[in-house]
């Protein structure tokens, strides 16, 4: 394919960015909520926020935290770093105190570039961030109101944003190669705290290959997703194709079932990008008068029943497409041309060609096809997955042994060569497209005065994913209300980890070492002590402050 060819160029970000710029400068780029930018927009705000952050002596290497919502201000640091060489660490707004310190503290942060209820949490984590020097507002307000001083000793100096991008400094000339990083973006482990994926530039610019070959996108196209830019889906998937493809993206502040596809016929987008549960959400939504007035021609939004892809396209009148995987570490792993897709509901879809897919089991051995075992992958080009785990070689180790890389996802190739998913081999929870490190959930769980032990898992949700149940054990003769659990989830938990379940218990399961055994919590019958949701105390995505 040509233009997959002429892709194959351009593996450094800013390189792209400032070849579009001198090609097709005035080339509609990206709209993250205050108007669509051009490409030589974008290149020229990029530069000047790239010459502050450089005289600031942040350069090539250094780690900076982005602790913000979906912005136009997001997009810019995002590219500004990249051109200088440094790292961004795109960090879930929602996290607070101990997830948010592990990250930040994780990473080296230097600095990091935030909304003022972003400043707010970092600032009542500061103490443990020894590396932190410097502290970037963004949004309405002043420094000032996010209680920092920029004098006292020891304390990170803070500006806005806008100062930043009004200096006259001028960034330095860096030399950056495919295999330079561009960013550390933290998955949620299993049995660990997060970890911290290594991905390269030449990594963000491969992304976008596979949707241009398999007809997923068009250089036509306008795109358009409420995905969180601090997600590899709406940096890699959305911003590195329209930079590759030459095409326009929106990036909608935030997601809502009942105004998306009114957004949708606004922006003339073509191509609508999601997760599976997003759709359900549309589905599940009162009928509107932009169900069907809208240009959308495609949709993606993996993983999605066929049934509910059926009911999809008789609502909206555009096919959904789901027969796609990947994770942060690597995506897309499989990816099913689209002229394909009607054969193919329920499939995961064709291995990527740019990746060696294999299911092996617990030794390492290929297993014929129809037989379940681990998903397995490894490179057929440089940079075509992540480069390691952050601070982690005995985690990049074990992910890799047997020079495969482990996504301990269980599944099967059938008889046509389509990749099947079977089930999580690992115990792994995701909600609302978030993924959920169990360990780090139960750890802050038993912060809780009462609270002495405590073991999640998840239970199948209505719209897709999972929710969140949690067995607690309590102090002897202490009594828990649930109004006031409820209220202490919410303040001390991110929104998306909140049980929906939770089972009071005397005991949990151990074994000889003792570890939980959560498989016997999932084959337990007895119905939960509290569903929150049906006493009317239900999760959302909480206001921050």
């Amino acid at each position: 394919m040509e233009l997959v060819e002429e892709l194959r160029r351009w593996r450094v970000v800013p390189d792209r960015l400032r070849h579009r710029a001198e090609t097709a400068p005035d080339d509609p780029f990206l709209d993250c909520g205050s108007g669509m930018m051009t490409f030589g927009e974008v290149h020229r705000r990029a530069e000047a926020a790239a010459g502050g952050l450089s005289a600031l002596g942040i350069g090539r290497g250094d780690r900076v935290a982005l602790v913000l919502p979906n912005c136009t201000e997001f997009a810019i640091a995002l590219f500004a770093l990249a051109r200088l060489g440094a790292v961004q660490v795109p960090i879930n707004v929602f996290l607070k105190g101990d997830f948010l310190r592990h990250q930040m503290a994780d990473a080296g942060a230097v600095a990091v570039i935030a909304d003022a209820p972003g400043l707010r949490s970092v600032a009542k984590i500061a103490d443990d961030l020894p590396d932190l020097r410097w502290r970037i507002l963004v949004g309405g307000g002043s420094p000032a109101d996010t209680d920092e001083s920029s004098d006292a000793s020891g304390t990170p100096h803070t500006l806005t944003f806008d100062a930043l991008e009004a200096g006259d400094a001028v960034a330095p000339p860096v030399e950056l190669v495919q295999s330079d990083l561009i960013s550390i973006m933290y998955t949620s482990g299993t049995t660990g705290a997060p970890k911290g994926c290594m991905l390269s530039h030449g990594y963000y610019t491969y992304v976008p290959w596979s949707w241009f070959e398999n007809d997923w996108y068009s250089t036509s196209d306008h795109l358009i997703t409420a995905m969180p830019m601090f997600h590899i889906a709406a940096q890699a998937m959305i911003m590195m194709a329209a930079l590759q493809g030459g095409m326009p993206a929106t990036v909608l502040p935030s997601f809502s079932a009942s105004a998306f596809m009114a957004e949708a016929a606004k922006a003339g987008a073509t191509m609508a990008f999601g997760v599976g549960p997003m759709a359900m959400a549309l589905l599940a939504s009162p009928p509107g008068p932009h169900d069907r007035a809208h240009t959308l021609r495609r949709s993606v939004f993996p993983p999605m029943p066929p049934a509910a892809r059926e009911a999809f396209l008789e609502r909206f009148g555009v096919a959904a497409i789901a027969e796609g995987y990947g994770q942060t570490e690597v995506n897309p792993l499989t990816q099913s041309p689209w002229d394909r897709q009607g054969m193919t509901l329920g499939c995961l879809g064709l291995p990527s060609p740019y990746l060696d897919v294999a299911v092996l089991d617990d030794a390492g051995r290929r297993l014929p096809d129809g037989a379940v075992g681990e998903i397995c992958i490894r490179p057929r080009e440089p940079e075509v997955m992540f480069s390691g785990y952050w601070n982690r070689p005995e985690a990049t180790v074990e992910a890799s042994r047997g020079l495969w890389h482990h996504t301990g996802d269980a599944g099967k190739v059938d008889e046509r060569g389509y990749l099947v998913f079977v089930d999580r081999k690992k115990d792994a929870l995701r909600r609302r497209g978030e993924n959920i490190s169990s360990m780090e959930l139960e750890a802050a769980i038993v912060r809780h005065p009462l609270i002495t032990a405590a073991a999640v898992h998840g239970v199948a949700a209505d719209l897709g994913d999972d929710d969140v149940k949690a067995w607690i054990v309590t102090e002897p003769g202490a009594e828990l209300d649930p109004v006031e659990l409820h209220d202490w989830f919410a303040e001390n938990l991110p929104y998306f980890t909140v049980p929906r379940y939770v089972q009071l218990t005397t005991s949990l399961p151990v074994n000889a070492l003792g570890r939980v055994q959560k498989f016997m919590l999932r084959e337990t019958d007895e119905p939960a002590t509290w569903d929150f949701e049906a006493r009317g105390l239900k999760i959302q995505k909480a206001r921050r402050r």
